[in-house]
């Protein structure tokens, strides 16, 4: 156990409590005295911080301790025979490490944390009162400690620290790394962020060097006069970037499955140990051993119990999609009618750029009372854990923002079939959108935060009089963590991070540079443009500007890997339409031979899509060979192991039959 000694400790989660003086008497039952007193007593290393607010406290835990609350929480680990067990803690060499050389990824430090901290109870018969200015707590017996005094409004919060090694070397090699446009160390991301987060980026740095093939061929169709020959490159354009789209996805489920492979992590993860369900009480969410105890064990009804709660979640979540579908047509259709009808009607290109922006602004508004609303539904939803509830919400809010962000797209392009209106559309949506996306999640954040802090320092001087009137300086680094605002989403936080929001903004437009990619060609290369700066102001985002994020085991992109297969077909479809409207300027729609080879050409590349989503495989062969040479090595050992067990019980009955 030498070696797994050997790793650095740091403070990585911090407990924020109120500031007081202590009088006389107090320090014996107060309840920071108590709460650190009993921090130490489970083993963790505890660093107390005044700030100009509030007191912090900050943990770090040893690998032992770790790995011990690891054990209990029956962590399950990939082990080098390539099975999946339950961690111990004396069997801790039996398990595989992590790419940095560390036993626990940063998922499962941050649950073994909370599973200690949380873990903290009254083990005394009697209830115990804590004192804290005034105020009384009654922590009673069994009871933990920090849910109580979180619940009473003690403890302000829970948050992990930033590493600042850790952190100022990712802002070198990550952030600031600006020569390599798309390369990322998605490993340190990893061991940094935890798996969801280097999932997104590796997703994004992938799809920003492939979406330079189609950059390039969409400007040089834009700048080069073909003359005659455009209405035939469109087609040959269309088709490849279709081809494109499928091909890339495919490599991407190959590229995810390697990332995987290469961090010790097996088939889909839907939920990590000790996820809760903060904020909602998801009280129609019932384990099946929850379910049994409800409905007792007869097993004549065992079937009859699952494939009731079974149905009856389906038909909730059918009933609130059906509801999301109609408040869309019913209230949101007219607005994004009206407004696209106000800017084919308004002359001058200033007032529709203003119309642009005041309506980009408005329906921000509109779509957060939308994700409150999808919110409330999915608390009445039979989903298994928060990631089904949160691919749930993605489903929903992303039907709100494909009708905000396409309906009005769809009427310039097929009801007026006005071409030049189209692409102004699409110039003014791509910079507009992007740039006012890009300036609202970074500026805002970071406004939020100063003024935060320009209070902490105002109430401070008030408190101070005669102090100089100097710059005020923090004391420590992790009040000013503490001031910054969480990673979360605009919408549905309680099921979502911030990575929402990105990956909305990443489907939003890959979904406006496929389905009208003939209407605008160099529409990739502004895509291509913006992906390579949000790369790095991402990158700022979550180093710099928000704390550090809680992190998440999802394993793969999820819900939005079915959006993006769902805009792959759209973008069939509605390509294959402008190149009719292109072809039959005149509004015949007759059936000429042109319109036939457009609509053949459609069906083709449905077909094309399904083949090539079946004939490349999903996972690349060197990870297919060592999970079946680990399923080999597992039943082997599990083979032997049993055949000893069976000889032993053997000799044993032998030997007491003799005896009698």
């Amino acid at each position: 156990m030498g070696n797994v000694e050997e790793e650095k400790t740091a403070f990585e989660v911090g407990v924020v409590v109120p500031r007081r003086v202590l009088e006389k008497g107090d320090e014996c039952c107060g309840c920071v005295e108590v709460l650190v007193d009993e921090f130490r007593k489970v083993g963790l290393v505890v660093d107390r911080v005044l700030g100009i607010q509030e007191e912090f406290i900050k943990l770090a835990a040893s690998v032992e301790i770790l790995g011990r609350a690891a054990a209990e929480l029956q962590l399950t680990k990939r082990t080098h025979i390539g099975m999946d067990l339950p961690f111990e803690w004396d069997q801790a060499e039996a398990f595989v490490r992590q790419p940095d050389g560390s036993l626990f990824s940063w998922c499962e430090r941050f649950h073994c944390y909370r599973h200690i901290i949380y873990g903290v109870v009254n083990k005394s018969d009697s209830t115990l009162t804590l004192k804290s200015d005034c105020k009384e707590f009654q922590w009673e017996s069994g009871e933990s400690l920090l849910q109580m005094l979180e619940l009473r409004g003690f403890v302000k919060q829970v948050f992990p620290l930033h590493d600042e090694t850790k952190r100022k070397q990712l802002l070198r090699s990550w952030a600031f790394n600006c020569w390599d446009f798309t390369r990322q160390p998605i490993d340190e991301i990893y061991a940094y962020f935890g798996t969801k987060i280097a999932t997104y980026f590796a997703f994004l740095g992938m799809f920003t060097r492939w979406i330079l093939f189609p950059a390039v061929f969409g400007v040089t169709l834009q700048f080069v006069d073909l003359g005659s020959m455009q209405l035939l490159v469109l087609p040959a354009f269309f088709i490849s970037i279709t081809l494109w789209a499928v091909l890339f996805f495919q490599f991407w489920k190959r590229k995810n499955s390697a990332l995987l492979a290469r961090w010790q992590i097996s088939g889909l993860v839907a939920g990590g140990p000790g996820y809760k369900f903060s904020g909602l009480e998801w009280s129609s969410i019932q384990s099946p051993v929850e379910i049994m105890k409800k409905w007792g064990s007869d097993k004549t009804k065992e079937k009859e119990v699952f494939q009731r709660e079974e149905w009856v979640g389906r038909l909730m979540r059918f009933r609130n999609d059906a509801f999301i579908i109609l408040s869309i047509i019913c209230l949101q259709l007219p607005f994004e009618l009206a407004y696209a009808h106000l800017y084919e009607v308004i002359g001058s290109d200033l007032m529709k750029f203003g119309l642009t922006v005041v309506y980009l602004f408005a329906i921000q508004y509109f779509n957060r009372i939308g994700g409150k609303i999808s919110v409330s539904l999915i608390k009445c939803e039979n989903n298994e854990s928060r990631e089904y509830g949160a691919d749930s919400l993605i489903y929903k809010v992303f039907g709100l923002y494909f009708m905000q962000s396409y309906i009005g797209i769809f009427y310039h392009a097929l009801l007026h079939r006005n071409f030049l209106t189209l692409r102004q559309v699409l110039i003014q949506r791509l910079i507009v959108s992007e740039v006012l996306e890009n300036l609202m999640e970074n500026s805002i954040p970071f406004l939020k935060y100063s003024y935060k802090k320009y209070r902490a320092i105002r109430k401070k001087r008030k408190r101070e009089k005669g102090s100089p009137t100097g710059k005020t300086q923090f004391i420590s680094r992790v009040e000013k963590e503490y001031l910054k605002p969480s990673y979360s989403a605009s919408v549905g936080e309680e099921l979502e991070d911030g990575l929402f929001d990105d990956f909305l903004e990443l489907a939003l437009q890959f979904g406006m540079i496929m389905m009208f990619a003939c209407a605008f060609p160099p529409a990739f290369a502004f895509a291509a443009l913006n992906n390579i700066a949000e790369i790095r102001t991402d990158a700022l985002k979550l180093l710099v500007v928000f704390k550090r994020p809680t992190p998440r085991a999802a394993a793969t992109i999820g819900a939005w890997l079915n959006i993006f297969q769902f805009l792959i077909v759209m973008s069939i479809c509605t390509n294959c339409v402008l190149l009719v409207c292109l072809y039959d300027q005149e509004g015949k729609w007759k059936i000429e031979p042109g319109l036939a080879a457009i609509l053949i050409m459609e069906h083709v590349l449905l077909l094309i899509k399904y083949v090539f989503s079946r004939i490349i495989p999903e996972e690349p062969a060197w990870v297919r060979a060592n999970r079946l040479k680990n399923a080999t090595q597992a039943q082997d050992m599990c083979s032997k192991q049993l055949l000893r067990t069976i000889s032993g019980n053997e000799k044993l009955f032998v030997r007491v039959g003799k005896i009698e």
